[in-house]
């Protein structure tokens, strides 16, 4: 009864689903995918940089926020066709994730979108196919990265290695940027650094033959000098930081087409620090002399990020120190102090907000909180599934009944298989009992024969007794005296030895009667003079005594240690005496 209760609510979730999947037309779903959209969009556009901030939302806007999300990604799959938007979509979604610091759902988000391309990929647009390769290799990227702030570093390897190889034959920037990117995985991540200075060098080496004026290379010629400095091979790193600060005095970046003042300040400072390595102070002075003209402007023009601010007083106070102005450094150090105080107090505000509030289990949560609502939505339209309900009911019993049919079917067949395998017992208890009784036919018969190789023994004695009386009869009288004597020597003899022999038997099956049952337990095919054999084998006898007591020769003997060897089965490698002391 248990079963079928549960294959009967099996059978209604089905039919529930179904309903609801039939219950969202593809072009329903997009309108109401564009209403969330809309709603989102009022507090936090797509396209403002502040929506990929977590310090943007509050915790009721981002629980706002996300429930909107996920209603979002779920609509997705009622989709048919506007294969470009849900892959837009996804991408949107992979990159939101990960900006805000959620690196699980964006890793699902950014799967959801290289699922999704290959199986579609056939229904796009050339133009639309050249399009998404550049935002391929960057989503393959942003999954690595996911990756390794999990920890996953074997997945987020993978993935790099993926990147390099579709990007390989697609010409541009993205080959030698994918392998900047697996670089940095190796030095950031997996602390090898030769094999990380092994990649830079690869990418730096396409990037000069083939894209020099790209801003690419100062950042590969900034990732090897970093290498070098931290090999301390200052020498090295100072030519590379040199040539990266005149060259982003000058450069534009390709995107956003203005100068990066940030990679700028950061080669200078960089600099710098490799003068003051390297004791060449004159020269340190001199690079922090055009640094600090080119940080004043930026204040001046409230262009100064607080970070590049940040490394030009740590590089600043590293300098007055080496330069024994202390009261500078000592200056520079408050100002430090009091920025990153400030710098600090901000983080700690934001991760204790995200922390406690804003964490995985607020997305369980909010995505929980989704699932209710849908679940309410399906209760207001319950009334219109009627039919739908109806036929799920139908096809319920059937299935009820099939399995029904299909246990009692398999309860009779289990019935059959038990009366089979009893019948099987009991034949085989009857061949059992058939063999036991051949085994003690056979004993018997043995015992017989024994008896026989007696009688024969007796007969042979009892012929050569008769040989010497009539030896006696035609001796003369002088020799008939010696040989009447040596005849009732032989008599007495033979009287002792079969007597002594019975009284030493009766005593040997006495003290072993216990070996005697292990071993008819074990080999009830046994006669009683192979038993005895075994043991005075077992008392380690010497073979022409134990021949002397069986009244046999050494050669019978023999034959019947051979005739033993094979009831006990021993192989020919197996000793027979060190096998019976071992019983």
């Amino acid at each position: 009864m248990k079963h079928y209760l549960v294959i009967f609510f099996i059978s209604i979730i089905v039919t529930r689903l179904c309903a609801q999947n039939n219950a969202h037309t593809s072009e329903g779903a997009f309108t109401q995918f564009m209403r969330l959209s809309d709603s989102i969009s009022a507090s936090f556009p797509e396209d403002d940089i502040k929506t990929f901030r977590r310090a943007s939302f509050s915790e009721s806007q981002l629980q706002t926020y996300l429930s909107l999300h996920f209603q979002r990604l779920d609509l997705l799959k009622s989709f048919k066709g506007h294969h470009s938007f849900i892959l837009d979509s996804y991408l949107h979604s992979g990159n939101w994730f990960r900006e805000v610091g959620f690196p699980k759902e964006s890793i699902n988000s950014y799967r959801d979108f290289f699922n999704y391309y290959q199986k579609n990929e056939s229904r796009l647009a050339p133009a639309e196919i050249k399009g998404y390769i550049e935002m391929q290799t960057y989503a393959r990227s942003m999954l690595a990265e996911s990756y390794a702030k999990l920890g996953i570093l074997d997945s987020a390897a993978k993935e790099h290695k993926e990147n390099i190889k579709f990007t390989k034959n697609r010409g541009y920037i993205y080959y030698p940027s994918a392998i900047n990117n697996y670089g940095l995985f190796l030095y950031w991540h997996k602390k090898e650094l030769d094999s990380a200075l092994y990649v830079f060098n690869k990418a730096y080496a396409i990037v000069q033959e083939q894209f020099s004026k790209h801003t690419l290379i100062g950042s590969i010629r900034d990732n090897i000098a970093d290498i070098k400095f931290d090999q301390q091979n200052y020498s090295e790193a100072h030519f590379l930081y040199s040539a990266n600060f005149e060259f982003f005095k000058i450069a534009v970046n390709e995107i956003s087409l203005v100068k990066d003042i940030p990679r700028l300040i950061s080669a200078g400072t960089q600099l710098v620090t490799t003068n003051i390595n390297l004791n060449d102070l004159e020269e340190a002075q001199r690079v922090f002399n055009d640094l600090e003209k080119i940080v004043h402007f930026q204040s001046q023009i409230n262009d100064l990020e607080t970070g590049s601010k940040l490394e030009f007083l740590n590089v600043k106070e590293s300098l007055y120190k080496k330069l024994d102005r202390i009261e500078e450094a000592y200056h520079t150090s408050e100002e430090i102090r009091h920025l990153s105080d400030s710098l600090q107090q901000i983080a700690n505000n934001i991760d204790k907000k995200w922390q406690e509030e804003l964490n995985d289990v607020t997305i369980d949560r909010i995505a929980l909180n989704f699932k209710l609502e849908r679940i309410q939505k399906e209760n207001k339209i319950r009334s219109q599934r009627n039919k739908l309900w109806f036929s799920g009911l139908l096809s319920s019993i059937f299935i009820i009944l099939l399995v029904a049919l299909i246990i009692n079917r398999r309860q009779h067949l289990i019935n059959a298989k038990n009366k089979q395998l009893l019948a099987e017992q009991r034949l085989e208890n009857s061949a059992l009992k058939v063999e036991q009784l051949n085994s003690e036919i056979k004993s018997k018969e043995r015992d017989l024969s024994d008896f026989a190789i007696k009688l024969t023994q007796d007969q042979d004695w009892a012929m050569e007794l008769a040989d010497k009386l009539e030896a006696i009869k035609q001796a003369s009288p002088k020799d008939r005296e010696s040989l009447l004597q040596e005849l009732d020597l032989a008599i007495a003899n033979k009287v002792n030895v079969d007597s002594d022999t019975q009284d030493f038997f009766n005593r040997l099956d006495k003290l072993s009667d216990a070996f005697y049952s292990k071993l008819t337990n074990s080999y009830p095919n046994l006669s009683k003079n192979e038993i005895r054999l075994c043991s005075l084998i077992r008392l380690k006898i010497e073979s022409r005594s134990i021949a002397t007591l069986q009244n046999i020769t050494l050669a019978s003997l023999n034959t019947s240690r051979y005739r033993l060897r094979k009831k006990l089965n021993l192989s020919e490698d197996i000793d027979l005496d060190f096998f019976i002391y071992n019983m």
